[in-house]
């Protein structure tokens, strides 16, 4: 079982300038807000592979790479949509390099895991959240899930309202 690192000190590798070394930890991730609507990860830790490369500068070249499961609903039906994200993200800290090739999740060769996985699985998920392709959303009339719903659901179509005035004509 992997270990579990939320944070991780970078100098405990040793690693000299042209080393590289992979690790496989354990790491926690939150509930995303996102588009008004929370989604979860179905396990409270997910496996993370982590590449961490030293430089010929001194500085990291560090990948991360993971699966999760969300769970939330369908951007169109509300139904649970149990979206499956892969994750690769890369950073780079170069000492000197700038703001650039600074990594806002390396300070003091201490790299915060946790922050740096919650914020690549933000940016990877998708535009819209969908429990399928082909999901059809709700009817715009009254609610009900189209995916569900009896072939042919449809609604009368309102009356005009310039007509309108016909109706409260009496003929006896």
């Amino acid at each position: 079982m992997p270990a579990r690192a939320d944070v991780f000190d970078l100098s405990s590798l040793i690693l000299h300038r042209g080393e590289a070394r992979r690790l496989d930890l354990e790491v926690a991730i939150e509930p995303l807000r996102y588009g008004a609507q929370d989604y979860v990860p179905t396990e409270p830790t997910v496996p993370v592979r982590l590449d961490v490369s030293r430089t010929t500068a001194g500085g990291y070249a560090l990948r991360l790479g993971y699966d999760v499961r969300l769970g939330g609903p369908c951007t169109r039906c509300l139904e649970d949509a149990g979206t499956q994200v892969r994750i690769d993200a890369r950073e780079i800290d170069q000492p000197g390099g700038g703001e650039d090739l600074t990594s806002p999740y390396l300070e003091d060769e201490e790299l915060d895991l946790k922050g740096w996985t919650r914020d690549a699985l933000a940016l990877a998920l998708p535009d819209r959240i969908l429990c399928g392709e082909d999901c059809l959303g709700l009817c715009p009339e009254c609610g009900e899930n189209l995916n569900t719903a009896e072939p042919g659901h449809r609604h009368e179509p309102a009356p005009d309202p310039r007509w309108s005035k016909l109706s409260e004509l009496r003929l006896e």
